[in-house]
């Protein structure tokens, strides 16, 4: 869980002594095994305030490689764990270019450093005293009281230029419930936690706040809600857009448009985001038809959240793909897409684990990486079966066709 900050911590961290100790403490090793030696150092150095300064320094380390220009930032780890990874939230910002934006569950203001740089006046809030606090750092400003945010919030909506809040020009802070709402924006935005009793949740009941209860507080709305990609987006029965996200490969978020928010036309879409290439985006209005025919010299396994976003058919028509089965979302083809693992197949076979075992040796296999789909299989159980003790890396790929379970062996790109 990490060390529980205060206000207090947030305020001292903030002031000119704790930004002189968060330097000092910067130069510590603060590894698995130098811990316990520079705990002992800064406890004599800092007392009580030791702890809230290592942990500061370690979530900025760990900071680095999820968010940008975030160096003097303060966190929690909870708070760093569940913000929204900068690329991410800068495309998002993009598609509400011009707007004035409510974050109604603002957490330490990752989204909000985003849509300020694109957005005339944004305003955030949040129930979490020391999350607020941790936001008003991090962004620069002050967090207003109820009063005052009522006011301000009206005229932001407005009138953004006439409304200054501390250093910020365009940025308002407010401890507020996300379920009442409390402003005027034109778009409002919600990311609910994800956990339930300590357990990741993909029922949106259980979300918190529960998605039905906000999207009943704020219907007419314009409303972009962030979700887990693993709900089941069939059942949510969704009226505007849903938009899987991945960054880097790995799929980070579902993102909820209202009507009012989506492209026309547009039910599904999948955005690959990357932090060193232009985005990929596709949607369901692009054509889905692709051949039937037998596998190409490669195997593409396409990325998560054009899986999520089930547009595996669209993916494919797009790059000259088809499907090695219409019910797997591995495709193939003669050529791969630019940015894209490729597995080039060097052989075909029913899956046999003795057949195999002998093909592997014979082919002096030794690193071999497993990809499975459409079958029940062990990845890590499997390789300590099929024993590869060569010296050259292989890839399986082990799939269902038909109703044959069939394993592709590939060179390992």
């Amino acid at each position: 869980m990490g060390y529980a900050f205060s206000r207090d911590d947030v305020a001292y961290l903030g002031s000119a002594a704790g930004v002189a100790a968060l330097a000092e403490v910067g130069a510590f090793a603060l590894t698995s095994t130098s811990m316990l030696s520079d705990l002992d150092k800064l406890r004599r150095a800092h007392g009580d305030r030791a702890a809230a300064l290592v942990e500061t320094v370690r979530l900025r380390r760990r900071s680095t490689a999820k968010l940008a220009d975030a160096g003097e930032w303060l966190f929690t780890d909870d708070a760093l764990q569940q913000a929204t990874p900068t690329v991410v939230a800068r495309h998002r910002a993009e598609r509400l270019k011009g707007r004035t934006v409510h974050d109604v569950t603002c957490s330490i203001g990752a989204e909000l450093a985003e849509l300020a740089r694109v957005c005339p006046a944004v305003i955030g809030s949040d129930l979490d005293d020391v999350r607020l606090a941790i936001a008003a750092h991090n962004l620069g400003v002050r967090s207003l009281d109820a009063r005052e945010f009522g006011s301000a919030a009206i005229d932001s909506a407005g009138d953004p230029r006439t409304t200054r809040v501390g250093g910020a020009r365009n940025v308002l802070l407010a401890k507020a419930d996300a379920l009442r709402p409390c402003s005027t924006a034109e778009v409002v935005i919600a990311d609910p936690a994800r956990r339930a009793d300590g357990r990741r949740t993909h029922d949106p009941a259980k979300l918190q706040p529960p998605l039905p209860d906000l999207l009943d507080a704020y219907v007419g709305r314009d409303l972009a809600v962030k979700c887990a990609p693993g709900l089941d987006f069939d059942k949510l029965a969704w009226a505007g857009e849903i938009e899987v996200a991945s960054l880097d490969g790995a799929v980070r978020e579902a993102c909820l448009w209202s009507p009012g928010l989506a492209e026309s036309g547009v039910a599904r879409r999948a955005t690959v985001l990357s932090s060193s290439r232009v985005p990929e985006i596709l949607t369901d209005t692009l054509p889905d038809d692709i051949p039937d025919r037998a596998p190409g010299e490669w195997i593409i396994d396409p990325d998560g959240a054009v899986v999520r976003a089930g547009l595996v058919r669209h993916y494919a028509a797009k790059h000259g793909l088809w499907q090695l089965d219409p019910r797997i979302a591995y495709l193939t083809g003669d050529t791969v897409p630019a940015g894209m693992r490729g597995f080039r197949i060097l052989d075909r076979m029913d899956f046999r684990e003795k057949p195999l075992r002998a093909e592997l040796h014979r082919r002096d296999c030794g690193p071999l990486e497993i990809l499975t789909r459409g079958v029940d299989l062990d990845p890590d159980a499997l390789r300590a079966k099929l024993k590869p003790r060569g010296t050259q890396p292989h890839s399986l790929v082990i799939t269902r066709i038909g109703k044959t379970a069939t394993v592709f062996l590939c060179a390992t790109p």
